[in-house]
C-alpha cells in the first residue's frame, strides 16, 4: 500500500507569537528564570501534529530579518510592528534544538517571507501528487488553497482545529472565486502589516464589490458607476489600491526547491529530546 503524500508546511513566527502569548496571563519560567512558554506551546504544536496528521513529509518556514520586496516597494510596510519579545528572542535557540531533535527541517530565504516560501513550495508539491497542509492562522494564506492545498488552522481553547479547503474559503470571506480573496484583502487593508487599503472600504463593501465587479481592477474600470463620497474615495485610490492588492499577494515563484528527501517525516531523536527537555525542565 503506497501511503498518501501529506506535506505539512509550518508558519513558523506565526505558531511561535501564538503559543507564546498562549501563556500571556500565566507564563512558563524554569529555576534558571528562562522563560519557557513559547518552547513549550510550540512543542505540543509539533506534538499534535504529528501524532494527529501523521505527515509523510514536514517542515517549519520561517522569515528573515533581511527586507523583502515588499519593505522595498512600500518601505512603510510592517513599520510599526512592535520589537520582538524578550521571551520569545531568547526561546529561539532552543527551538532550533526542538526542531533538530523532532528532524524536522527549517526553511527560509533571504529577501522573502515565510508566506512567499510556504507558497511556492505548496504549488510545487500540488504538481507532485502532494496534498499540502499550510499550518497557520494567518488569514492571508486562503489565496492558496485549492483542491489539494488547505489551510490547517490550529485551536485552542474556545474553538477547535479547522482545516480550511475550497468551500471553506468561499464561504468566510463570502466571495465566488478563491483568487478574489487577494482583491478583498487590498481593499480591506490590514493594520496588522500597515497597509492601508482603500479608504472607507469595510468588510461588507469589499464583498459587495466583489459581488458586482469580480476584481479590484473591474471596480477602478468602472467606477463611475459609483456616486457620492464612496465614487470620490474609489477614483483618488486606484494607484494605492493596486499597491495594497501587490502587497496582499503571496508570491508563488520563489527561487527554492521542494526537497523531498529532506523533508520526509523522520522519527524524533528520544536521546536529544529529552535532553533537551531536562535542560528546560
Amino acid at each position: 500500500m503506497i501511503s498518501e503524500k501529506k506535506l505539512f508546511l509550518l508558519d513558523g513566527f506565526a505558531l511561535i507569537y501564538r503559543a507564546y502569548f498562549a501563556f500571556a496571563q500565566n507564563p512558563r519560567i524554569n529555576s534558571k528564570g528562562l522563560e519557557t512558554s513559547a518552547v513549550f506551546g510550540f512543542t505540543n504544536t509539533l506534538n499534535e501534529v504529528i501524532r494527529k496528521e501523521k505527515p509523510s513529509h514536514i517542515a517549519v518556514v520561517f522569515d528573515r530579518s533581511a527586507p523583502t520586496k515588499r519593505h522595498i516597494e512600500y518601505p512603510e510596510y510592517k513599520a510599526h510592528r512592535d520589537a520582538m519579545p524578550d521571551g520569545i528572542k531568547n526561546a529561539l535557540p532552543y527551538i532550533d534544538m526542538l526542531l533538530k531533535a523532532f528532524n524536522i527541517p527549517k526553511l527560509y530565504k533571504d529577501g522573502f517571507e515565510a508566506d512567499d516560501i510556504i507558497g511556492t513550495l505548496a504549488k510545487k508539491a500540488e504538481k507532485k501528487g502532494y496534498k499540502t497542509y499550510m499550518m497557520t492562522s494567518d488569514k492571508d494564506f486562503a489565496q492558496l488553497v485549492s483542491k489539494n492545498i488547505f489551510m490547517y488552522r490550529p485551536g485552542n481553547k474556545w474553538q477547535p482545529t479547522t482545516i480550511w479547503g475550497i468551500p471553506e474559503v468561499l464561504e468566510k470571506f463570502n466571495i465566488d472565486r478563491v483568487e478574489q480573496v487577494i482583491d478583498f484583502l487590498g481593499m480591506m487593508g490590514d493594520s496588522a502589516d500597515n497597509i492601508p487599503g482603500i479608504p472607507g472600504v469595510g468588510k461588507k463593501t469589499a464583498q459587495k464589490f466583489l459581488k458586482q465587479y469580480g476584481s479590484m481592477e473591474s471596480l477602478f474600470a468602472n467606477s463611475h458607476e459609483l456616486k457620492g463620497k464612496m465614487k470620490e474615495n474609489i477614483v483618488s485610490s486606484e494607484e494605492i489600491g493596486l499597491l495594497c492588492k501587490k502587497l496582499v499577494t503571496i508570491i508563488t515563484d520563489v527561487p527554492i526547491e521542494l526537497d523531498e528527501d529532506s523533508l520526509k517525516y523522520e522519527p524524533i531523536n528520544q536521546e536529544k529530546l529529552i535532553k533537551l527537555f531536562q535542560q528546560l525542565e
